[in-house]
């Protein structure tokens, strides 16, 4: 696997894991935002 294909996926799971991580946080403390 090439080097760029392996940045991509870090960063786009990266990218994934954030977003799950600010939708719970959004699920769980609403008024936050």
């Amino acid at each position: 696997m090439s080097g760029a294909g392996t940045v991509a996926n870090v960063v786009g799971g990266l990218l994934a894991l954030g977003l799950l991580v600010y939708l719970f946080v959004a699920l769980i403390r609403p008024e936050k935002f």
